[in-house]
């Protein structure tokens, strides 16, 4: 058993937001050696549904409604 990867499900550079989503900014600063598409997605995933672990209730929701989403990284200076 490993860590999941989260771009995987949370990194969806493409996404073009609704009118109905809730909109977040975060600073993050990856580890070394983290790209920051996994970080953001990290956070997009902890925020939301994700979990290091399978819960029985993951069957019972639409992960694509209810999911976190990283879809715009920018970097920031200082």
């Amino acid at each position: 058993a490993g860590v999941k990867d989260y771009r995987l499900t949370y990194y969806t550079p493409d996404y073009e937001t609704k009118d109905t989503d809730i909109l977040a900014a975060f600073r993050v600063t990856p580890q070394p050696g983290v790209p920051a598409e996994e970080a953001g997605a990290a956070v997009a995933a902890e925020s939301s549904t994700g979990t290091w672990t399978t819960v029985w209730t993951d069957g019972l929701t639409n992960l694509d409604r209810y999911k976190g989403r990283c879809y715009h990284i920018e970097a920031v200076i200082g």
